[in-house]
């Protein structure tokens, strides 16, 4: 197409030509126009019929390749239609086969239904027979042993829980013998190391103060004009003035350490002095009250450098020094917590654990002591909330809180503390206590041991540390005793109030006895 009109444009060409020549150059090149023209017209002609020829042999070729595509699509497409058919048919017959499987599993399940019902029929005609047999037997049995059926269970509970009751006896005794022998050696090596390397001052509790006068004629200047004199220092510290016929001594008495401490320091001054009237009483009082804090803040300061605690507030330091003047059964209650703190560091330092935070627990312990007589609870709680308001460790209020088993130890350091209080108010002189109390401990001690089923007798010995009980052999075993013992412990730290420890000691004995004739 693209020839045809390239011969198209340059016939008009000559054509043109052709006609411009014959209007400028006359006829004679006319006729030469004419020819060239008829010339031009063939050849353009043949030219013409060629591209015809051409343009029909590229149709021809083109419908060709056409045709040959339409074919050759047509063959894949009937290709693959026939492999979709041949596929289609392959799944129609696996789909007919498992359908004729289905069928036949489908046959095979009603079967088995069939005979399962007929086996649960028989199984449940079978059960009811079985149980109309049990209830005829149970009711037999229930004639012949004249006992219902409840009757029989709650005696073959009991039997089994008399077995578990004794197997779990020999249980707890198997276990606490195999753990006391592995660990009763290393405990004492760490208890007698630490008591070997800790020694404290023994003292005895005291609710008088003796002043020595320089002779009997002070008792009446101490007494003053018509008592004058001993009504003002009594109102001034609150402690009572014995004057009697104890030669040259006054003896003051009140249950108050410190202020019978200040007492006793301003008689002295006051004695030293010798110019004893009312208001130079109020004037002495005030100046032993000032040294006895100055005494009660050095005593606390040496505590801490002595057993290592630093950091302590400075508040927590003067209560340390207040329990210089507090004793606890005897034993000065300041001495004693040093005591502890440092028991607690050995034996921490020879488990391994915190020596700081148990030397500080120990210290502080018993912090409550030093105003317990002021405020109202338990020096327990009174310590742990003084051990909050300034900011002490947790730990360490976790240790005050534990060490008399109010609450459970989160911490080896408390347990330690706990164990080393135990051993400072234990040691032999450590403590003592009134008469009276020490005879109702004893006697509440046996009362305890006699309130329990088989006790024959019960002894408190060794200064109410030991009881001893008598079992009958004919009612507690010897597995029983062990459970006893246990129990007996748990009543007496419930409720007795006692220094250090008591062994609870079960004796179980049997004799056989004839005589020969």
């Amino acid at each position: 197409m693209d020839t045809f009109f390239w011969i198209l444009g340059i016939v008009a060409a000559l054509a043109g030509g052709a006609y411009g020549g014959y209007a400028f150059g006359g006829n004679k090149m006319k006729k030469e126009i004419e020819s060239k023209i008829g010339r031009t017209e063939e050849a353009m002609k043949k030219l013409v019929d060629e591209a015809t020829q051409k343009a029909e042999a590229v149709k021809k070729e083109k419908i060709l390749e056409a045709k040959e595509e339409i074919l050759r699509q047509r063959t894949e497409t009937e290709k693959e239609l026939r492999d979709r058919r041949n596929e289609t048919q392959r799944t129609e017959r696996r789909l007919i086969q498992r359908e004729e499987m289905l069928d036949k599993k489908l046959d095979n399940l009603e079967v088995r239904e069939e005979g399962l019902n007929k086996t649960s029929r028989e199984l449940e005609q079978r059960a009811q027979e079985v149980e109309n047999m049990r209830l005829k037997q149970q009711s037999e049995l229930e004639r012949i042993a004249q006992m219902t059926n409840e009757e029989a269970r709650q005696i073959i509970m009991n039997n089994v829980q008399r077995e578990a009751y004794h197997d779990a006896a020999v249980m707890v005794r198997e276990i606490e013998s195999k753990a006391k022998d592995e660990a009763d050696k290393k405990a004492r090596n760490i208890v007698s190391l630490a008591i070997q390397k800790c020694a404290a001052d023994h003292v005895a509790e005291t609710t008088v103060s003796v002043v020595n006068l320089p002779n009997d004629e002070m008792k009446g200047r101490i007494i003053g004009r018509e008592g004058r004199n001993i009504r003002a220092l009594e109102t001034a510290t609150g402690i009572d003035l014995i004057i009697d016929d104890t030669p040259e001594a006054v003896i003051l008495s009140g249950f108050d350490p410190i202020r019978r401490e200040v007492a006793r320091i301003a008689l002295e001054k006051l004695i030293t002095d010798g110019r004893i009237h009312p208001a130079r009483i109020e004037e002495m009082v005030e100046k032993a009250r000032k040294e006895v804090d100055a005494q009660m803040r050095e005593a606390g300061e040496q505590a801490v450098f002595e057993t290592g605690v630093h950091g302590l507030h400075h508040e927590l330091v003067r209560l340390l020094g207040r329990m210089k003047f507090r004793t606890s059964y005897g034993q000065n209650v300041l001495r004693h917590s040093i005591e502890v703190s440092h028991l607690a560091g050995v034996m921490a330092s020879e488990l391994g654990a915190d020596v700081t935070l148990a030397k500080r627990a120990g210290l502080l312990h018993d912090i409550g002591k030093s105003i317990d007589h002021d405020v109202e609870g338990t020096h327990i709680q009174i310590g742990a909330d003084l051990a909050k308001k300034y900011r002490e460790n947790p730990d360490v209020v976790n240790a005050i809180m534990s060490h008399h088993g109010d609450v459970e130890p989160n911490t080896i350091e408390a347990v330690l503390v706990a164990a080393a209080d135990a051993i400072s108010g234990a040691r032999p002189g450590a403590r003592r206590e009134t008469l009276e109390s020490y005879i109702k401990r004893l006697q509440k001690l046996e009362e305890i041991a006699n309130s329990f089923a088989g006790v024959e007798k019960s002894f408190a010995i060794q200064a109410g540390r030991e009881v001893r009980i008598i079992v009958k052999p004919e009612e507690v075993s010897d597995t029983d005793s062990v459970l006893m013992a246990k129990d007996i412990v748990k009543r007496i730290e419930k409720e007795l109030e006692y220094p250090g420890q008591i062994k609870v000691n079960v004796i179980r004995e049997t004799r056989a006895t004839e005589f020969a004739k």
